[in-house]
């Protein structure tokens, strides 16, 4: 038998690791559906209150998202393109272990906070033996994905992108292979950000519509709240991890637009995190409890104009010096990426 081409065993090595996450982030999900979708264990969980439930109901729908796209380019891992491929589902992976780190995170904070005899029931006791398995298979794929991630490399310029992985899939899948080609492809870079607003609206209808019907609203005004809150989160999530991940190579913007946009991202950032807290930060605006939807409102989507404002006006003045050149390199090869005919799919 000929020996292994370094290149290959390299991008088995990563594809186990890659796994690997998507296991630990399987059991993180399926406990995670268990508490916060049966009541009776909803009822019991230590972190069914804000400002955990926040972080724990965006990984439910976030984690997900990643795993599958993940998966999906693992079909394509024999392409060509392969070190970026593998360099860049890494870092996916990385981005999906580092969520579900944190919301255990969170949750272990959850149960710290309580009083030892709020701890006693049977499903506290299972739910924090569920937290402990899972906090033990994340640390256990957390040591290799950043090991993977540190021999990968940074980033030192790229020749192909998810797009370019699902363009394969589609030329190997009979129904999409006439129907879906290189000028999609384009089309999506040119519009990432239309995209991930989209894409980040519809989840944000969706789960709004389930919240909605689950808990019974009739406050149109609370349905719109929920509504703007969940959909900035997952936009956010789409434009960061986008930046983590490499999935769309955009072509190169105007100074203005990478103002409006990491400005805008910071205000959705800043919303979620509002939200999450709205009851510590009330007293700092009003008296008494928060009971009113246009309060809540207010503070949030305010907290989120604010951050926006302030995020603008400090870019304006250091972008020049700090962005500009630092994504030369990358913004030459979203333009490469943005032309048609620039690839090739191999059987």
């Amino acid at each position: 038998m000929e020996p292994m081409e370094p290149d290959e065993e390299n991008g088995r090595a990563s594809a186990a690791v890659v796994w690997a996450s998507l296991g630990a982030a399987g059991v993180f999900e399926a406990l995670t559906v268990l508490e916060t979708q049966d009541k009776t264990v909803r009822a019991a969980s230590p972190w069914q209150d804000d400002p955990y439930d926040v972080v724990v109901s965006l990984t439910q729908f976030t984690v997900p998202m990643l795993a599958v796209v993940i998966a999906l380019r693992l079909l394509a891992w024999r392409a060509s393109g392969g070190a970026d491929r593998a360099r860049q589902t890494v870092r996916a992976a990385g981005a999906m272990t580092t969520l579900v780190g944190l919301t255990l995170a969170t949750e272990w904070a959850a149960v710290v906070a309580r009083t030892p005899s709020s701890l006693e029931g049977t499903w506290i006791r299972v739910l924090i033996g569920g937290l402990a398995v899972g906090s033990v298979l994340t640390a256990a794929v957390a040591v290799p994905l950043v090991r993977e991630s540190r021999r990968r490399g940074a980033f030192r310029g790229r020749r192909h992108d998810w797009l370019d992985d699902a363009l394969y899939l589609c030329q190997r899948t009979p129904v999409l292979r006439h129907r879906v080609g290189p000028e999609a492809a384009v089309w999506v870079r040119r519009r990432a950000m239309t995209v991930f607003a989209v894409l980040s609206t519809l989840a944000a209808l969706a789960v709004t519509g389930a919240q909605a019907i689950g808990e019974g609203w009739t406050d149109p005004l609370l349905t719109a709240w929920f509504l703007i809150v969940a959909a900035t989160s997952y936009l956010a999530f789409c434009v960061i991890s986008n930046a983590v991940a490499g999935f769309i190579a955009r072509p190169p913007r105007t100074r203005p637009r990478r103002i409006a946009e990491a400005s805008m991202v910071a205000g959705c950032v800043a919303i979620s995190v509002a939200t999450a807290f709205r009851d510590a930060l009330w007293p700092v605006f009003g008296t008494g409890p928060l009971t009113s939807v246009p309060a809540m409102a207010g503070l949030t989507l305010g907290a989120g104009l604010a951050t926006s404002a302030v995020t603008a006006a400090l870019l304006l003045v250091r972008l020049p010096h700090t962005l500009s050149g630092a994504r030369r390199g990358y913004d030459a090869e979203a333009a490469r990426l943005r032309r048609p005919g620039t690839h090739r799919w191999k059987a």
